[in-house]
Parts: C-alpha cells; structure tokens; sequence
C-alpha cells in the first residue's frame, strides 16, 4: 500500500501549560481554558481563529466545553483519539488531517486532568468498577491479583531485566535523567528536589522491580498546543515547529481493552512502538542518528526504557547500560525528557512531551540541546501507540 503522507505541510505554533500540581483546586474545563488560552496567546492568535478543537478520549472536557470556555466561534472540526497516554501524537496527526483536508484550519490539541486530586489512574481498581463500556478487560485480569498499571509495568520490567541482566542500578539512571533536567525546570513538581542513585534505591518497593522514584508523577494540570498550515504559521508569533511525520501502531497482533491483554502476547515486550518508529522514521526520511532530543512517554522507567530501544538509540537488551553511560542526559547521545517528564515534571498523559519538543526546536528548552533541530516525541507504547517528528522551519 502506497504512504499518503506529506512531509513538513502542517506545524505546532503555540504551546501552552497550566500550573502542574497535586491539587489544582479547580475544575478540568477550567485547566483546559487555561493551557489552550496560552497556547493561542503564544502563538499570536486570537481563540475566535479557533475552529478545531481534538481531546483525549479519557478527557472528561468535551470539544464543546472547551470551545466555549475560550470563545471559540464555531468549530467545522472536532475529534478524540486514544486510548489514553497513546493518543497525544495522535491527536496531532489528526489535527495534521483536518488541516489538509479542508475541514478546518486552526486547531486546538489538548489534554487536562485533575490526575491527583481526582480521578488517580494509578490506584489499584476493583474490576466491578472498570467493566461498563470501556472494555478494559481487567475484569479478566483483576480475579489474579493485577489491579494497577504499576503492577502491569513491573511484569514486564521483571522479564526484560531477567532476559537482559539490566541492573536496578541501570533502570535508576533513567529516573536520574529525568530528575537532573527537572532540577532546571522551573515548571517542574519536582524542581527544587534533588536525587541521587542512593536516594532512587532507598526509595520504597512498589511492584517489585520497580520503586517510588521509577513511577510517574499523578498530576493535576493541562497542556495544549495550536496547530496549523506551516504556510500560515510563517506569518504568526513564534518559530514554528514543522511537523515532519506523524505515525500510529498496534503492531501485528492488537488486542481489545487497554494494557493488560498486552500480556497474552506471544512476546509482551515486543511494543507497537517498535513498528511505529519504522512508519515514523520512513516517513520522515530520517533516522534515529539524525534525532536531536526525545520526549520518551516514561509513566514508568521500563517505558522510557524499552522506547530507547524500540527507537534505535541502541540495541537490543543495552539500554540499561545506555541509561548507565549517561546517553540519555545533556551532552548525551540522545537527550531525553528534557523537562523532566513524567517522572519529574509532570504526569499529562505525553501533552507535556508534545509542549517541550516544540521547546528544543524553538531553542527555548530549559534543558536546551545545542543546535537541535529535530525532535522526536512519543505516546505510550502499549496497547497502541503514536508518535511525531517535529523539526525547524
């Protein structure tokens, strides 16, 4: 089948961000207004530009609630995509399609939640709770003892490193990385909180291999970014960030519900996100040498871990010692989460990630990477994934 793609028609022009914390104090639409009003203000453009607006599908802000708390006029265009931490890249890409479609012109991607203060995605959950429509599956996973997306993560962290030999000292060095770039991010929930490789090991067992400090931050807060024409965005506020690719993925054998069918896979550690940087890298037209900075989706540092692979900074069963080389850091091969993440930043399901990747390409990245010119931004890589490839105009 012939790729449709086109290179380098659409970019991200504005970007913007609430307050991350663990309890905002107000309400998910408001949080949503508040990063999507930055975001158009970042970009110079006025919320009654605004006619398209695409939500996560685990967003509990409709299209229309949003285009009405900013002022938008009429939206042509609305959509979702998903599920959950896989969708941001998606969403953009989709944002890509409405464009060169026709559909609209202006489009707002989004991402808010209240991931502490409310509804917490990390708690074990009892399967009577999780079975009305969403078709999670957990009910068939839940009578076993896996409650918890930790729980889901450290099975597979458990078989990489019995496979692989990697160390709980190597998967710390992921977390380090993280936390070093937050340390100079004033946005960042753990800014001010420095951590070594004996802190990150005296830390608490959650689901053994993985400790406190290898989980994600729940979080409360919003990211949005603005995408339109790059023929238009020459003529707006900011550097654009050119979207070179987009790309999706299940990988060859999808299953229903969320993560934990993932499991029943003749391989659980072969990730969509392997078969989504091949779409990725061929349609860009580049390869993981030419890639300056990743934003890794990292809810847990065997994410970020397996990605680092799955995207060919190294080979197979090295990332650890990758890690452990101090790669993924600042004056590194292939600097990662320069804003802290997931981990360190903050948890907005990889709408944080899409926001600093526009940050090294305009060159205004707290942790910025010299010269970066390409950015690589990815969504979480189970049950499905997404990703983008964004460079400078």
């Amino acid at each position: 089948m012939t790729d449709m793609w086109q290179r380098d028609v659409c970019a991200i022009v504005g970007v913007g961000e609430s307050d991350y914390s663990k309890d905002s104090g107000t309400s998910v639409t408001a949080l949503a207004a508040a990063a999507s009003r930055a975001a158009l203000a970042d970009a110079g453009l006025d919320p009654a530009d605004v006619d398209g607006v695409i939500r996560n599908d685990m967003d509990l802000v409709s299209c229309a609630a949003l285009a009405d708390a900013i002022g938008a006029r009429n939206l042509t265009y609305y959509g979702e995509a998903g599920p959950g931490g896989s969708g941001p890249a998606a969403m953009v890409a989709q944002a890509v399609g409405a464009i060169m479609s026709g559909q609209a012109s202006t489009v707002v991607v989004f991402r808010s939640l209240n991931g502490r203060s409310g509804n917490r995605f990390g708690l074990s959950s009892e399967p009577a709770t999780t079975t009305g429509g969403g078709e999670s599956m957990t009910e068939f996973f839940g009578p076993y003892g896996l409650l918890s997306p930790g729980q889901f993560f450290a099975l597979l962290a458990q078989e990489y490193m019995y496979k692989t030999g990697t160390t709980s000292e190597q998967l710390g060095h992921i977390a380090l990385a993280a936390r070093r770039h937050a340390n100079n991010n004033p946005r960042a929930q753990m800014y001010a909180r420095k951590m070594t490789l004996d802190d990150y090991l005296d830390s608490r067992m959650l689901s053994s291999p993985l400790r406190l400090f290898d989980y994600c931050l729940e979080t409360d807060g919003a990211a949005a970014v603005v995408v339109t024409s790059t023929a238009r965005a020459r003529d707006l506020r900011q550097t654009p960030a050119v979207i070179r690719a987009a790309a999706m993925a299940s990988g060859p054998r999808p299953q229903p519900g969320q993560m934990y069918p993932v499991l029943m896979r003749d391989n659980p550690l072969d990730m969509p996100s392997r078969y989504c940087a091949e779409t990725l890298y061929r349609r860009a037209g580049l390869g993981p040498k030419e890639v300056d900075s990743a934003q890794l989706y990292d809810c847990f540092t065997i994410t970020a871990l397996l990605q680092v692979e799955d995207y060919g900074f190294c080979d197979r069963g090295e990332a650890g010692e990758f890690a452990a080389a101090g790669e993924l850091e600042i004056g590194g091969s292939i600097p990662f989460n320069t804003s802290g993440g997931h981990m360190s930043e903050g948890y907005i399901h990889g709408m944080n990630h899409i926001v600093e990747g526009v940050r090294q390409i305009r060159g205004t990245s707290s942790n910025q990477v010299p010269g970066a010119s390409v950015s690589l931004v990815t969504s979480a890589p189970p049950p499905s994934t997404s990703a983008l490839i964004l460079v400078a105009a």
